[in-house]
């Protein structure tokens, strides 16, 4: 699968995606700074998955009904490394086909995939 992770995702997750065999643009390491527009703008036009922690990608998406091509929003309680690996992997495994072209959103009880 093709993702940018955000900026607030960090460089781990990046590192464990390419690691397990996915293309990946890392907003902390490639082009830090860049805003929420940008991103949902190369993600589009360019096919990716985002994963955010940022709430403010829902708010372009149905607010300003901006085009995406599939955005997973972690809230997480546990925000460290291995537990985002941990949901990150989980999804992947069991929603991969689900995540594209929809808005999830991730939580410690569960997600919820918005067509």
């Amino acid at each position: 699968m093709r993702f940018i992770v955000d900026e607030c995702t960090g460089p781990w997750i990046s590192k464990w995606l390419i690691e397990s065999g996915h293309d990946v643009f890392c907003i902390f390491t490639q082009a830090r700074g860049l805003d929420d527009v940008n991103i949902l703008n190369k993600a589009c036009n360019e096919s990716y998955v985002i994963i955010t922690s940022d709430k403010d990608f829902g708010e372009l998406v149905y607010k300003d009904k901006l085009p995406h091509k599939g955005i997973v929003l972690l809230r997480l309680t546990d925000g460290s490394v291995k537990n985002r690996i941990k949901v990150i992997s989980t999804l992947i495994s069991n929603y991969s086909e689900n995540i594209i072209n929809h808005f999830t959103v991730v939580t410690d009880n569960g997600l919820r995939i918005v067509l």
